[in-house]
Formats: structure tokens, sequence, C-alpha cells
């Protein structure tokens, strides 16, 4: 091979790897597309908290889930007791609400505007552990579950009262068949659709990939599990 061909070839890989490179950006972006703001966050008890704010921005700019524990914010606030790692946001229609996360539970920040940019948190916000509209892991969610179904567009079972079950547990959990207890399309990669009402009477939708974390804190009523009984029957396309 002549110099010039080499030199080209050289080229043409390394362009290939570049534009390779970009691909994982690519798939964290719509993470980035959730509806509420960060303001502040803070790890501990109503006794004894810290603000975690700035440690959980660097966490969220590796854009990856991760499990609330001591060592995730560098230390322990309160010996001996249960921490909760509490977040306080603004949602779309301006009111400050809170989420929480207890310790041992998967966060995953896809709910949360420009979650992987970490370029949130407002240093005049100055809400203690008890302000805000609490959201009582997530319990006070905008959106209400009518129905819920596993599978794929063609092979699908409705899941409500296995969903029902799983959230009066009140945690975060990862999606498999095992879930659920059956494999509805096998060889294909499953995907539950939750379908809601929303602010104003609106219907939407949320899908959740076969190995993602579910968290039920945008779901009203998602710990109590009191939802779902509306009599909704409606298909995979609706």
């Amino acid at each position: 091979m002549n110099p010039i061909s080499r030199r080209t070839l050289v080229m043409a890989f390394a362009g290939t790897a570049a534009t390779t490179a970009l691909v994982p950006e690519a798939f964290a972006q719509p993470r980035d597309g959730g509806e509420y703001r960060i303001l502040q966050a803070r790890y501990g008890t109503a006794q004894r908290n810290v603000d975690v704010t700035r440690r959980l921005q660097e966490l969220a700019r590796r854009d990856l889930q991760f499990r609330i524990e001591n060592d995730t914010f560098g230390g322990d606030p309160d010996e001996g007791r249960v921490k909760t790692l509490r977040i306080f946001a603004r949602a779309p229609n301006g009111q400050t609400q809170t989420f929480e996360y207890r310790e041992g539970d998967v966060l995953d920040g896809s709910r949360f505007a420009g979650w992987s940019g970490g370029r949130w948190g407002d240093s005049n916000y100055r809400g203690g552990w008890g302000d805000g509209q609490r959201g009582q892991r997530g319990d006070e969610g905008a959106y209400r579950i009518q129905q819920a179904l596993y599978g794929t567009s063609r092979r699908n079972v409705d899941v409500t009262d296995r969903l029902r079950e799983l959230a009066r547990s009140d945690r975060s959990f990862r999606l498999t068949n095992e879930l659920f207890g059956t494999d509805p399309a096998e060889g294909r990669v499953k995907t539950l659709r939750i379908y809601t009402r929303g602010p104003g009477g609106t219907s939407k939708t949320f899908e959740y990939r076969e190995g993602s974390v579910i968290d039920g804190a945008q779901f009203a009523g998602w710990g109590r599990g009191d939802w779902g009984q509306d009599g909704r029957r409606g298909g995979w396309g609706r």
C-alpha cells in the first residue's frame, strides 16, 4: 500500500471511530427531557441532614442510575438511622415538589430536566427539610395510572394488578420477565406501557424497556396502590 492510500485509510477509520464515540451521548439525551427542574438536594433525616446538591450534580453528569447509600454522598449525617435523599424541584406549573428516595433505593434522573448536564440547582433556594410539597416518595405525582400492559405490540398482557402489588412496596425495581411472572413474547425485547390520566384530564403513556429501572414518584397514589380500577381496557396502541 502506498503512503497516500495508507493515510486515507487511517483518516477514514478515525472518522468512523469518532462517529461511534458520539452514539452513547446521543442515546443519553432523552434522559434530560424531564419535567421537573432540581432546586436543591438534601440527604439525611429530619433531625440531621446535609446539602448534597453539588455531589448530586457530579453523579448526574455521568448520566447513570445509582443506589442511595452513605458512600454515595461521602458520609453518614445521622448514624444508626435510615437516611433519605430529598430532591426539591420546580414543577411545570411553578410549584415546588419534593421527591424522596430512601437509603438503598435506586435513583434514576430521567424525570428531571437537564439531568446529565448537571446545570441545575438554585443557590438562592433556602428551603429546609420540611419545605415543599412532599411527594411521600412519589405518592403525589401528577399522573394517575389507569392500566399497565407488558410485552410487545403483538403480544402483551395486562399487569395492572401485579404493578399495584409492587407499588405498595413503595420501591424502585428493575423491569424483568420474572418481575411479572411471564414472558409474553419470547426472544423479543419487552416493554412496560403505563397508561395514565394527567393534569387537565389528558392521557399520557409512559414506556419502560426491559431492563430499565422504574420509580413511581411521578404517579399519583403510587405507594398506596389505589389506582388502575377505573375500568380502562384499551389496547396497546391507544
